[in-house]
């Protein structure tokens, strides 16, 4: 008589576990939802949100779902479900490219328009557009570039991602409490906790901070300290009037 078969246990289903890069975020997705809710979402809701350019609408919905894709990523991980994780890796690059290109072009053109009605070109505005164009640029590529290490992987991601941060975390500030445009004590004290959380992770985790996370750190630190000695210097003034004159918008 034959034995039977052995019947090999079904396995059990992976159990969805949250991790610090998770929940960071959904901070940050907190931030720019918040803040664009309020300065947008809501007011198209309304109808009562001034006509924009076609651009300024396409920047909303390449930057909101790009986001949205950031927290699916982050999930899956979260879920076990690294081969999808990876799979969607070619779209995350790409749309990453096209959210902080049309980023970067929407604040040119916006402040070629302020230029254009007697404004000084050197803005808190393009200051910030140009640190989040090359801050992401940077750490993205190394993260892009470490997808075999994926500590330093996740880490670089949140890091491209604090450059970025600045519109939603200034609307944020500004309609909840009524500050300024750009409440720049506000938004550096916020960039800079969450720089602060993610140095902590990794020493808790690890005893040590990689050298990545050290210049991820340093760019957003350097970036708070040099604002108000950049915007409106007159360098920075003769430079950006030099950039701004090539952009044109119709």
């Amino acid at each position: 008589m034959t034995a039977p078969a052995t019947i090999a246990a079904p396995r059990a289903a992976h159990r969805f576990r949250p991790s610090f890069f998770f929940w960071m975020i959904l901070i940050m997705c907190a931030f720019v939802f918040g803040g664009f809710g309020m300065s947008y979402l809501v007011p198209m809701s309304e109808g009562t949100f001034k006509p924009a350019p076609p651009i300024v609408h396409l920047h909303g919905v390449i930057m909101m779902s790009w986001m949205i894709l950031l927290a699916v990523q982050a999930g899956l991980v979260g879920a076990g479900n690294v081969k999808l994780h990876r799979s969607l890796g070619t779209w995350l690059i790409a749309h990453g490219s096209v959210a902080i290109s049309l980023g970067l072009l929407l604040q040119l053109i916006a402040t070629r328009s302020a230029m254009d009605k007697g404004f000084a070109p050197g803005t808190d505005g393009l200051y910030l557009g140009l640190n989040a164009f090359f801050g992401f640029a940077l750490m993205f590529t190394l993260a892009i570039r470490n997808t075999r290490r994926p500590q330093i992987h996740k880490r670089m991601m949140l890091f491209a991602m604090l450059p970025v941060l600045p519109p939603g975390v200034n609307r944020f500030w500004s309609h909840a409490f009524g500050l300024a445009p750009i409440p720049v004590v506000p938004l550096y004290l916020t960039l800079w906790s969450l720089a602060a959380a993610i140095l902590l992770h990794e020493w808790r985790r690890t005893g040590r901070i990689s050298r990545y996370s050290l210049f991820g750190a340093g760019w957003i630190v350097v970036e708070g300290v040099m604002h108000k000695l950049v915007v409106h210097s007159p360098p920075f003034d003769h430079f950006a009037a030099g950039l701004l004159g090539l952009v044109h918008y119709r």
